[in-house]
Protein backbone atom coordinates (compact mmCIF):
# COMPACT_ATOMS: atom_id res chain seq x y z
CA UNK A 1 0.00 0.00 0.00
CA UNK A 2 2.90 2.52 1.11
CA UNK A 3 4.41 1.89 -2.27
CA UNK A 4 2.62 4.51 -4.04
CA UNK A 5 4.42 7.33 -5.06
CA UNK A 6 2.75 9.91 -3.27
CA UNK A 7 3.37 8.10 0.09
CA UNK A 8 7.61 8.03 -0.82
CA UNK A 9 8.33 11.83 0.99
CA UNK A 10 6.55 10.94 4.03
CA UNK A 11 7.43 7.73 4.47
CA UNK A 12 9.73 8.70 7.48
CA UNK A 13 7.14 11.12 8.85
CA UNK A 14 4.20 8.39 8.82
CA UNK A 15 6.54 5.82 11.01
CA UNK A 16 7.11 8.34 13.45
CA UNK A 17 2.68 8.83 13.44
CA UNK A 18 2.83 4.94 13.90
CA UNK A 19 5.48 4.86 16.31
CA UNK A 20 3.76 7.78 18.42
CA UNK A 21 0.50 5.80 18.48
CA UNK A 22 2.23 2.73 19.57
CA UNK A 23 3.45 4.88 22.55
CA UNK A 24 0.27 6.49 23.04
CA UNK A 25 -1.05 2.86 23.50
CA UNK A 26 1.66 1.49 25.84
CA UNK A 27 2.43 4.39 28.20
CA UNK A 28 -0.68 3.83 30.18
CA UNK A 29 -0.82 3.42 33.96
CA UNK A 30 -2.84 0.11 33.70
CA UNK A 31 -1.16 -2.52 31.59
CA UNK A 32 -4.89 -4.27 31.30
CA UNK A 33 -5.83 -0.81 28.84
CA UNK A 34 -3.22 -1.10 26.21
CA UNK A 35 -3.88 -4.11 24.80
CA UNK A 36 -7.56 -2.35 24.47
CA UNK A 37 -5.88 0.90 23.26
CA UNK A 38 -3.46 -0.81 20.92
CA UNK A 39 -6.19 -2.80 18.84
CA UNK A 40 -7.64 -0.34 16.63
CA UNK A 41 -4.31 0.96 16.08
CA UNK A 42 -2.35 -2.34 14.72
CA UNK A 43 -3.79 -2.91 11.68
CA UNK A 44 -3.05 0.77 9.87
CA UNK A 45 -5.73 1.48 6.62
CA UNK A 46 -4.54 3.59 4.03
CA UNK A 47 -3.54 7.00 5.94
CA UNK A 48 -4.82 9.25 3.19
CA UNK A 49 -5.43 11.61 6.20
CA UNK A 50 -1.72 11.78 8.03
CA UNK A 51 -0.03 11.72 4.30
CA UNK A 52 -2.23 14.91 3.69
CA UNK A 53 -1.45 16.55 6.75
CA UNK A 54 2.53 15.93 6.08
CA UNK A 55 2.76 16.96 2.80
CA UNK A 56 0.97 19.83 3.49
CA UNK A 57 3.19 20.23 6.33
CA UNK A 58 6.33 19.84 3.69
CA UNK A 59 4.99 23.51 1.61
CA UNK A 60 7.68 24.96 3.89
CA UNK A 61 10.68 23.43 5.87
CA UNK A 62 9.27 24.70 9.16
CA UNK A 63 7.37 23.77 11.87
CA UNK A 64 8.03 19.94 11.22
CA UNK A 65 7.66 18.44 14.79
CA UNK A 66 4.13 20.59 15.51
CA UNK A 67 3.21 19.00 11.77
CA UNK A 68 4.10 15.72 12.88
CA UNK A 69 1.75 15.93 16.06
CA UNK A 70 -1.25 16.90 13.90
CA UNK A 71 -0.60 14.31 11.69
CA UNK A 72 -1.12 11.54 14.61
CA UNK A 73 -3.93 13.48 15.95
CA UNK A 74 -5.78 13.04 12.62
CA UNK A 75 -5.19 9.28 12.20
CA UNK A 76 -6.09 9.33 16.21
CA UNK A 77 -9.22 10.89 15.69
CA UNK A 78 -10.23 8.89 12.33
CA UNK A 79 -9.19 5.57 14.37
CA UNK A 80 -11.40 7.00 17.05
CA UNK A 81 -14.84 7.73 15.06
CA UNK A 82 -14.15 4.08 13.67
CA UNK A 83 -14.55 2.25 16.97
CA UNK A 84 -17.22 4.26 17.65
CA UNK A 85 -19.23 3.58 14.23
CA UNK A 86 -18.63 0.32 14.80
CA UNK A 87 -20.35 0.52 17.93
CA UNK A 88 -23.06 1.69 16.81
CA UNK A 89 -23.25 -0.19 13.75
CA UNK A 90 -22.73 -3.27 15.10
CA UNK A 91 -19.84 -3.96 13.33
CA UNK A 92 -17.97 -7.17 13.85
CA UNK A 93 -15.38 -6.78 11.41
CA UNK A 94 -13.21 -3.85 10.37
CA UNK A 95 -9.92 -4.17 8.14
CA UNK A 96 -10.67 -7.69 7.98
CA UNK A 97 -9.96 -8.53 11.85
CA UNK A 98 -12.48 -8.55 14.43
CA UNK A 99 -13.41 -5.10 15.86
CA UNK A 100 -12.90 -3.87 19.84
CA UNK A 101 -17.42 -4.31 19.82
CA UNK A 102 -17.18 -7.82 18.54
CA UNK A 103 -13.92 -8.58 20.82
CA UNK A 104 -14.90 -7.07 24.53
CA UNK A 105 -18.86 -5.72 23.86
CA UNK A 106 -20.41 -1.92 23.54
CA UNK A 107 -18.86 -0.58 26.59
CA UNK A 108 -15.57 -0.93 26.29
CA UNK A 109 -15.53 0.19 22.74
CA UNK A 110 -17.13 3.30 23.63
CA UNK A 111 -14.69 4.49 26.44
CA UNK A 112 -11.54 3.12 23.96
CA UNK A 113 -12.94 5.34 21.45
CA UNK A 114 -13.75 8.23 24.25
CA UNK A 115 -10.36 7.25 25.55
CA UNK A 116 -8.29 7.97 21.42
CA UNK A 117 -10.80 11.11 21.11
CA UNK A 118 -9.42 13.00 24.07
CA UNK A 119 -5.65 11.82 23.53
CA UNK A 120 -6.25 13.33 19.66
CA UNK A 121 -6.80 16.90 21.26
CA UNK A 122 -4.22 16.70 23.57
CA UNK A 123 -1.72 16.57 20.64
CA UNK A 124 -3.62 19.17 18.53
CA UNK A 125 -2.97 21.21 21.80
CA UNK A 126 0.63 20.41 21.93
CA UNK A 127 1.10 22.16 18.69
CA UNK A 128 0.06 25.55 20.28
CA UNK A 129 -1.55 27.19 17.55
CA UNK A 130 -5.42 28.03 19.41
CA UNK A 131 -6.42 28.33 15.65
CA UNK A 132 -5.95 24.93 14.79
CA UNK A 133 -6.84 23.61 18.38
CA UNK A 134 -10.37 25.25 17.40
CA UNK A 135 -10.48 23.81 13.88
CA UNK A 136 -10.14 20.53 15.23
CA UNK A 137 -12.72 20.95 17.88
CA UNK A 138 -15.61 22.28 15.05
CA UNK A 139 -14.00 19.00 12.90
CA UNK A 140 -15.08 16.73 16.43
CA UNK A 141 -18.64 18.77 16.24
CA UNK A 142 -18.94 17.91 12.29
CA UNK A 143 -18.10 14.31 13.16
CA UNK A 144 -20.96 13.83 15.67
CA UNK A 145 -22.95 15.68 13.76
CA UNK A 146 -22.51 13.86 10.71
CA UNK A 147 -23.03 10.48 12.18
CA UNK A 148 -26.63 11.87 14.00
CA UNK A 149 -27.99 13.26 10.76
CA UNK A 150 -27.04 9.51 9.21
CA UNK A 151 -28.32 7.88 12.10
CA UNK A 152 -31.58 9.88 12.00
CA UNK A 153 -31.88 9.54 8.14
CA UNK A 154 -31.86 5.57 8.25
CA UNK A 155 -34.50 3.82 6.49
CA UNK A 156 -36.16 7.37 5.37
CA UNK A 157 -37.20 8.57 1.90
CA UNK A 158 -37.11 10.33 0.18
CA UNK A 159 -33.94 12.39 0.42
CA UNK A 160 -32.17 14.41 -1.69
CA UNK A 161 -28.80 14.35 -2.78
CA UNK A 162 -27.69 18.13 -0.96
CA UNK A 163 -28.58 16.41 2.26
CA UNK A 164 -25.98 13.53 1.29
CA UNK A 165 -23.67 15.99 -0.11
CA UNK A 166 -24.18 17.86 3.75
CA UNK A 167 -23.91 14.77 5.90
CA UNK A 168 -21.11 13.46 4.43
CA UNK A 169 -18.75 16.76 4.72
CA UNK A 170 -19.67 16.81 8.01
CA UNK A 171 -18.78 12.71 8.53
CA UNK A 172 -15.84 12.54 6.80
CA UNK A 173 -14.51 15.58 4.48
CA UNK A 174 -14.59 17.95 7.19
CA UNK A 175 -11.74 16.07 9.07
CA UNK A 176 -9.89 15.73 5.41
CA UNK A 177 -10.20 19.48 5.38
CA UNK A 178 -8.21 19.86 8.51
CA UNK A 179 -6.10 17.62 7.40
CA UNK A 180 -5.01 19.84 5.02
CA UNK A 181 -5.31 22.84 6.42
CA UNK A 182 -3.31 22.25 9.74
CA UNK A 183 -0.79 20.91 7.72
CA UNK A 184 -0.19 24.23 6.00
CA UNK A 185 -0.62 26.43 8.70
CA UNK A 186 1.75 24.73 11.40
CA UNK A 187 4.44 24.61 8.75
CA UNK A 188 3.95 28.61 8.31
CA UNK A 189 2.22 28.74 4.74
CA UNK A 190 1.11 31.69 3.10
CA UNK A 191 -2.77 32.24 3.58
CA UNK A 192 -2.79 31.34 -0.21
CA UNK A 193 -1.66 28.35 0.48
CA UNK A 194 -3.34 27.72 3.05
CA UNK A 195 -6.89 28.21 1.88
CA UNK A 196 -5.75 25.98 -1.86
CA UNK A 197 -4.99 22.92 1.22
CA UNK A 198 -8.58 24.23 2.68
CA UNK A 199 -10.33 23.34 -0.39
CA UNK A 200 -8.62 21.06 -1.77
CA UNK A 201 -9.02 18.80 1.48
CA UNK A 202 -12.52 19.60 1.13
CA UNK A 203 -13.33 17.99 -2.16
CA UNK A 204 -10.70 15.34 -2.07
CA UNK A 205 -12.85 14.27 1.56
CA UNK A 206 -15.73 14.29 -0.27
CA UNK A 207 -14.71 12.37 -3.32
CA UNK A 208 -13.22 9.67 -1.09
CA UNK A 209 -16.25 9.28 1.05
CA UNK A 210 -18.20 8.88 -2.30
CA UNK A 211 -16.15 6.20 -3.30
CA UNK A 212 -16.33 4.32 -0.32
CA UNK A 213 -20.39 4.44 -1.13
CA UNK A 214 -19.66 3.00 -4.43
CA UNK A 215 -17.54 0.50 -3.04
CA UNK A 216 -19.98 -0.38 -0.90
CA UNK A 217 -22.48 -1.45 -3.70
CA UNK A 218 -19.67 -2.90 -5.96
CA UNK A 219 -16.33 -3.75 -4.36
CA UNK A 220 -14.90 -7.19 -2.90
CA UNK A 221 -15.67 -7.59 0.52
CA UNK A 222 -12.28 -9.28 1.05
CA UNK A 223 -10.86 -5.54 -0.16
CA UNK A 224 -13.19 -3.29 1.09
CA UNK A 225 -12.46 -5.05 4.67
CA UNK A 226 -16.80 -4.90 5.90
CA UNK A 227 -19.43 -6.77 3.95
CA UNK A 228 -20.22 -5.26 0.81
CA UNK A 229 -23.85 -3.79 0.81
CA UNK A 230 -23.96 -3.40 4.75
CA UNK A 231 -24.89 0.62 4.26
CA UNK A 232 -28.20 -0.32 2.41
CA UNK A 233 -28.61 -3.34 4.65
CA UNK A 234 -28.50 -1.26 8.12
CA UNK A 235 -30.83 1.81 5.95
CA UNK A 236 -28.53 3.57 4.72
CA UNK A 237 -28.91 5.72 1.91
CA UNK A 238 -26.07 7.16 0.14
CA UNK A 239 -25.71 8.24 -3.78
CA UNK A 240 -25.88 5.52 -5.65
CA UNK A 241 -29.07 4.35 -3.71
CA UNK A 242 -30.52 7.89 -4.09
CA UNK A 243 -30.03 8.16 -7.57
CA UNK A 244 -31.64 4.84 -8.28
CA UNK A 245 -34.72 5.79 -6.15
CA UNK A 246 -34.68 8.91 -8.61
CA UNK A 247 -34.41 7.22 -11.55
CA UNK A 248 -36.90 4.50 -10.61
CA UNK A 249 -39.21 5.92 -7.61
CA UNK A 250 -41.58 3.11 -8.27
CA UNK A 251 -40.64 -0.22 -9.40
CA UNK A 252 -37.53 -0.52 -7.13
CA UNK A 253 -36.37 -2.77 -4.46
CA UNK A 254 -34.91 -0.01 -2.13
CA UNK A 255 -38.56 0.85 -1.02
CA UNK A 256 -39.15 -2.88 0.41
CA UNK A 257 -36.05 -3.58 1.89
CA UNK A 258 -36.65 0.18 3.79
CA UNK A 259 -40.00 -1.40 4.84
CA UNK A 260 -38.92 -4.79 5.70
CA UNK A 261 -40.06 -6.90 3.37
CA UNK A 262 -37.58 -9.68 2.28
CA UNK A 263 -34.46 -8.23 3.59
CA UNK A 264 -32.28 -10.65 1.56
CA UNK A 265 -33.69 -11.28 -2.13
CA UNK A 266 -34.24 -7.37 -2.17
CA UNK A 267 -31.32 -6.43 -0.88
CA UNK A 268 -29.66 -8.68 -3.41
CA UNK A 269 -32.00 -6.74 -6.44
CA UNK A 270 -31.30 -3.63 -5.30
CA UNK A 271 -27.52 -3.97 -5.26
CA UNK A 272 -28.04 -5.68 -8.80
CA UNK A 273 -30.06 -2.82 -10.26
CA UNK A 274 -27.64 -0.56 -9.18
CA UNK A 275 -24.84 -2.28 -11.04
CA UNK A 276 -26.63 -2.39 -13.92
CA UNK A 277 -28.66 0.49 -13.89
CA UNK A 278 -25.62 3.04 -14.44
CA UNK A 279 -26.04 4.91 -11.10
CA UNK A 280 -22.82 3.86 -9.92
CA UNK A 281 -21.03 5.52 -13.33
CA UNK A 282 -23.39 8.45 -12.21
CA UNK A 283 -21.67 8.53 -9.13
CA UNK A 284 -18.43 7.66 -10.29
CA UNK A 285 -18.88 10.82 -12.58
CA UNK A 286 -20.05 13.10 -9.59
CA UNK A 287 -16.71 11.86 -7.63
CA UNK A 288 -14.86 12.94 -10.87
CA UNK A 289 -16.24 16.01 -10.40
CA UNK A 290 -14.80 16.37 -7.17
CA UNK A 291 -11.55 14.75 -8.09
CA UNK A 292 -11.08 18.28 -10.74
CA UNK A 293 -12.17 20.69 -8.00
CA UNK A 294 -9.36 19.22 -5.71
CA UNK A 295 -6.93 19.57 -8.49
CA UNK A 296 -8.24 22.80 -9.42
CA UNK A 297 -7.82 24.39 -5.76
CA UNK A 298 -3.66 23.30 -6.33
CA UNK A 299 -3.17 25.74 -8.77
CA UNK A 300 -1.81 28.67 -6.16
CA UNK A 301 0.96 26.16 -4.88
CA UNK A 302 4.67 26.39 -6.99
CA UNK A 303 5.23 23.43 -8.65
CA UNK A 304 7.66 20.63 -7.19
CA UNK A 305 7.16 17.40 -5.41
CA UNK A 306 5.21 18.49 -2.85
CA UNK A 307 2.15 19.63 -5.55
CA UNK A 308 2.75 16.27 -7.58
CA UNK A 309 1.89 14.43 -4.82
CA UNK A 310 -1.36 15.78 -3.74
CA UNK A 311 -2.33 15.51 -7.47
CA UNK A 312 -1.33 11.62 -7.57
CA UNK A 313 -3.50 11.77 -3.93
CA UNK A 314 -5.86 12.71 -5.65
CA UNK A 315 -5.89 10.40 -8.25
CA UNK A 316 -5.65 7.15 -6.17
CA UNK A 317 -8.53 8.16 -3.99
CA UNK A 318 -10.82 8.21 -6.98
CA UNK A 319 -9.51 5.41 -8.80
CA UNK A 320 -9.00 2.60 -5.65
CA UNK A 321 -10.53 -0.13 -5.37
CA UNK A 322 -10.58 -0.25 -1.82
Amino acid sequence: MLTLPFYRPVLKGLEEVQERLRRLAQEVDDPRLAPLFAHPMEVPGKRVRPTLTLLAGRLTPFGQDKVSLMATAVELLHIATLVHDDTVDKAEVRRGRATLFKLFGPQVAVLVGDYLFATSAVLVCETGHLGVVKRFAETIMDLATGELQEHLSLGQWPQTREQYFQRIYRKTASLFRTAGEAGAVLCGAPEEWVAALREYGYALGMAFQIVDDILDVDGVGEEVGKPVGNDLKEGVLTLPAILLLERYPEDNPILPLLRGEEPEANLARALQMMRTSGVLQEAHGIAQGMLQRARAALAPLPPGECKECLLALADYVVERRR
